[in-house]
C-alpha cells in the first residue's frame, strides 16, 4: 500500500475525486427501502482513504461548504419566506419540535455521559440526518480558541459520530414514516392517500409515469349541431375545460372571440381535456382530420410570485396547467392544492393566452443556462461577512460562522431573485450542481481529516452511537406524530410526509410516496423540509457554543 499512500499524498486532488466516485457508487447500494446516498457513502470512503494520511487544505473545506450552504439557501429562500404564514407555520411547528428536541436530547446526553463537543454535535448531525450540521458544527469548533491538535481531533469526532448515527437514523426515519407511523395511526397509507387525493379534487397520481392517453388533446370539427351557438356558449356546454383556438369559414380565418356566432359549415379547432371531447361530435358536428392546421400551442414553466393561492384561482381561459413542482418535487395537481411563492407551474396554451397566464402568475423560467456570477459572488461574500459577527449569550460567544452566514445570505438573495427576475440568474441545474458538489467536497475533506480519530472514538462509543441515532430520531418523530394528529389535526398522509420533511430526509419521502402510490405526502414534506433545512444547520453552532462554554 506504500505506493498508493505516496500517490494520494502527492496528489490529494485525485484522492478527492476518487472519494466522490466511490462514495456515490457505495451510496447507490439499496437494502429494502433504505439507500445510503452519495454523501454518507462519500464520508465512509473518505474515512478509509484518510487512513493513508491524505488530507486537503482547510480552505478547500471552507470554500466548498460556503458554496453548498449558499446554494441551499438560495433555492429554499422563496419557499422559506412563503411558508411564514398561518398554513405554513402550522406544519412548521413540527420543524420546531424537531430542532428543539434534538438540541435538548444531545445536551442531556452530553451532560450524562460527559461527551466531548465533537461527538455530541456529530450525534446531533447524524440523528437529524442533516449533513449541513456537520459543516456548521465543525466550523464553530474551530472558533472555540482551542489548541490546533485538540480542535482537529474534535472536528474528526464530528464526522465519525455523524457517519454511524446517520446510518441508523436514516434506517429509523424511513421505517417510521413508511410503516410504523401509519400503523400507530391505524391507517392504510395507500388507501388514505388515495382518498385524500380524491377529496382534494384529483385522480390517481404517479409522478414517475405519463398517461398513454394524454389529458390534453386537440380536435377539429365541422360545425353542425353547434350552429347558432357563440364560441363562449359552446365552451361552456362541453363537460370540461376546452378552448376554441381557430375558426375557418369559407376559407377565411375568423377571430375566435367569445361572442363569435358559429355557422353551419364552419371548421373549428378545439383544444381541451380529453374527457370533455369524448362525446363532442354530438354537440358540435362531425370530427375532421386536418393536415394544414395552423393552431399552435406553447409550453412554459412559470415561477409563482403572487401570495399563496389555490390552484383553481390561477386558471386563465385558454391555458391548461399540466404540472406543479415545489423544490423539484411534483405536487398533486388538484383545484384545492395551495400554490406557494416560488412554486413552478407548467402552462400550455396558445402563445397569446400563455402570455396572459405568465403575467397573472409570475414570470417564465428564463431559457438560459448562464449564471450571474456578480450576484453569486456578492451573495457568498456577504454571507461570509455575516458569519464573522459574534454575539455573547452571557459568557457564551455565538457566531453563525461562514456556513450560517452564507445560509442567511442565500435565503435573502434567493427570495430577492424570486421577486426581481432581471438580475441574479442561477439556473436550477447550476444551483443543484453547486449544492451537491460543494457538500460532497466538504464531506470528503472532512472524512479525510477525521480518519485518524475514527478508530479510538468508535472503540469508546461504538455501542452508544447506534442507539443515540435511533433514539434521537424516534423521540421527535413520536412527539410530532402526537402533536400533528391530536393537536394540529393534520391529515395522516400529509403528517407522515411532514415528519419526513422535518428530518430533511429524501430517502424517507421516497419510501413514503412509494407506499402511498401518489404525491399527496409531499404537501407536508415540502413545508417542513424548507423550514428544517434552515433551522437544523443553526443548531450546530448553538450546541457547540453551549457545550464548549
Amino acid at each position: 500500500m506504500d505506493w498508493l499512500r505516496e500517490f494520494f499524498q502527492g496528489t490529494p486532488e485525485i484522492a478527492l475525486f476518487v472519494c466522490l466516485a466511490l462514495g456515490y457508487l457505495l451510496g447507490k447500494l439499496r437494502v429494502g427501502p433504505v439507500q445510503l446516498g452519495g454523501i454518507c457513502g462519500t464520508l465512509i470512503v473518505a474515512l478509509v482513504v484518510g487512513l493513508l494520511d491524505v488530507s486537503l487544505n482547510d480552505q478547500v473545506r471552507t470554500i466548498a461548504f460556503a458554496l453548498f450552504i449558499f446554494a441551499l439557501g438560495f433555492g429554499g429562500g422563496p419557499q422559506f419566506f412563503a411558508n411564514l404564514n398561518r398554513s405554513g407555520l402550522k406544519l412548521g411547528v413540527l420543524s420546531f419540535i424537531e430542532a428543539v428536541t434534538v438540541v435538548v436530547l444531545v445536551l442531556l446526553l452530553a451532560s450524562a455521559l460527559r461527551l466531548d463537543v465533537g461527538t455530541a454535535t456529530g450525534i446531533l448531525a447524524g440523528a437529524a440526518t442533516e449533513s449541513a450540521v456537520v459543516g456548521t458544527a465543525t466550523e464553530a469548533i474551530g472558533k472555540l480558541g482551542l489548541p490546533v491538535g485538540t480542535s482537529t481531533a474534535l472536528q474528526g469526532n464530528v464526522a465519525t459520530a455523524y457517519t454511524v448515527c446517520y446510518l441508523f437514523g436514516l434506517i429509523t426515519i424511513v421505517l417510521f414514516t413508511s410503516g410504523l407511523a401509519p400503523a400507530l395511526m391505524r391507517i392504510n397509507l395507500k388507501d388514505a392517500s388515495t382518498a385524500l387525493l380524491r377529496k382534494l379534487g384529483g385522480g390517481d397520481d404517479d409522478p414517475d409515469t405519463s398517461p398513454a392517453l394524454p389529458d390534453l388533446v386537440g380536435r377539429a370539427y365541422l360545425v353542425e349541431a353547434a350552429a347558432g351557438r357563440t364560441v363562449a356558449g359552446l365552451e361552456d356546454a362541453l363537460p370540461g375545460r376546452v378552448t376554441v383556438e381557430r375558426v375557418r369559414r369559407d376559407g377565411d380565418e375568423l377571430d375566435p372571440g367569445p361572442g363569435l356566432v358559429l355557422a353551419a359549415g364552419d371548421v373549428i379547432e378545439v383544444v381541451g381535456e380529453r374527457t370533455a371531447l369524448v362525446d363532442a361530435e354530438s354537440r358540435i358536428g362531425t370530427e375532421r382530420a386536418l393536415r394544414d392546421t395552423k393552431a399552435t400551442l406553447v409550453s412554459r414553466e412559470v415561477v409563482m410570485t403572487q401570495p399563496e393561492q389555490a390552484l383553481s384561482e390561477l386558471r386563465v381561459h385558454g391555458v391548461f396547467l399540466t404540472s406543479l413542482s415545489r423544490d423539484e418535487h411534483r405536487m398533486p395537481l388538484t383545484d384545492s392544492t395551495r400554490v406557494h411563492r416560488g412554486d413552478v407551474l407548467t402552462v400550455v396554451g396558445s402563445p397569446r393566452d400563455v402570455d396572459r397566464a405568465v403575467e397573472r402568475i409570475g414570470y417564465a423560467v428564463p431559457r438560459t443556462i448562464a449564471t450571474d456570477f456578480i450576484y453569486l459572488g456578492l451573495g457568498v461574500t456577504l454571507g461570509m461577512l455575516i458569519g464573522k459577527l459574534t454575539v455573547h449569550l452571557g459568557s457564551v460567544p455565538l457566531s453563525l460562522g461562514t456556513g450560517g452566514g452564507a445560509l442567511v445570505s442565500g435565503l435573502l438573495f434567493g427570495w430577492f431573485r424570486s421577486r426581481h427576475r432581471a438580475i441574479g440568474s442561477f439556473p436550477p441545474a447550476a444551483a443543484t450542481l453547486t449544492k451537491d458538489l460543494g457538500l460532497a467536497t466538504f464531506i470528503a475533506a472532512t472524512g479525510l481529516a477525521a480518519a485518524p480519530q475514527a478508530g479510538p472514538l468508535l472503540a469508546r462509543y461504538g455501542v452508544l452511537l447506534p442507539f443515540a441515532g435511533i433514539g434521537m430520531v424516534l423521540v421527535p418523530a413520536l412527539l410530532s406524530l402526537y402533536a400533528g394528529r391530536r393537536l394540529l389535526k393534520i391529515e395522516p398522509p400529509i403528517l407522515v410526509g411532514a415528519i419526513a420533511g422535518q428530518q430533511c430526509s429524501t430517502p424517507a419521502i421516497s419510501a413514503v410516496t412509494g407506499v402511498a402510490g401518489n404525491s399527496v405526502p409531499l404537501i407536508g414534506y415540502t413545508v417542513t423540509y424548507a423550514i428544517s433545512s434552515i433551522l437544523l444547520p443553526l443548531t450546530g453552532p448553538l450546541v457547540v457554543g453551549l457545550i464548549g462554554a
